[in-house]
């Protein structure tokens, strides 16, 4: 039976990081970007589109006030970003089932909660985030830690969003994990090796 590998994680804590060296440590397939490739194969989207569509909020009177209001809405996007996920859910379980494997963000530990996914939350201090976050940052990028802040602020509300509303669950939620990583001053390649053994 394949092991499967959840991670959520807050932006700037590394939890891409500890994803990546997690399933190269245990011999694991690993997808995260992966994903958005095989999603815009499906449904005939550029990857562009798709991680537009997978990263803009949902709409705001869906499916909350359907039936209570006679506003209307462009069903459009709705349709679109129900195709995205649809998509992004079949490639999940289709990738759950062929290998082990780590899978990061993407509501995974939702999408396979019949599978028993062990689920992972990797959070860490803002002051921590905010200092991964620079030292990733691009040639020349000269933000302060206050509009570091704001994006990394921006960044989790916006996956905050996704997650509730296609799951009804709070994201971040410590009763929704099999475990949660704090990252703040923590070497994530010293780390790794030990996590590991919780899956040996």
């Amino acid at each position: 039976m394949n092991t499967i590998i959840t991670v959520s994680r807050e932006f700037g804590s590394g939890g891409r990081e500890l994803s990546r060296r997690l399933a190269r440590e245990l011999g694991y397939d690993y997808y995260d970007k992966e994903i958005l490739t095989e999603i815009a194969k499906k449904t005939s989207l550029s990857e562009d589109y798709v991680r537009q569509v997978l990263e803009d909020k949902p709409h705001g009177l869906y499916p909350i006030t359907t039936g209570r209001s006679f506003m209307y809405v462009d069903t459009q996007p709705l349709q679109q970003a129900s195709a995205v996920f649809n998509a992004q859910q079949e490639i999940i379980r289709d990738l759950a089932g062929k290998s082990s494997c780590v899978i990061v963000g993407r509501c995974a530990d939702y999408i396979l909660r019949d599978e028993n996914p062990f689920r992972i939350f990797v959070y860490a201090s803002m002051e921590s985030r905010i200092a991964r976050t620079r030292s990733r940052a691009a040639e020349g990028e000269t933000l302060t830690d206050k509009e570091y802040q704001r994006q990394i602020q921006n960044i989790d509300k916006a996956r905050a969003k996704y997650y509730s509303f296609y799951t009804d669950m709070k994201w971040g939620d410590k009763y929704h994990y099999d475990l949660c990583i704090n990252t703040t001053n923590q070497d994530i390649p010293k780390l790794v090796p030990y996590l590991a053994k919780m899956f040996t």
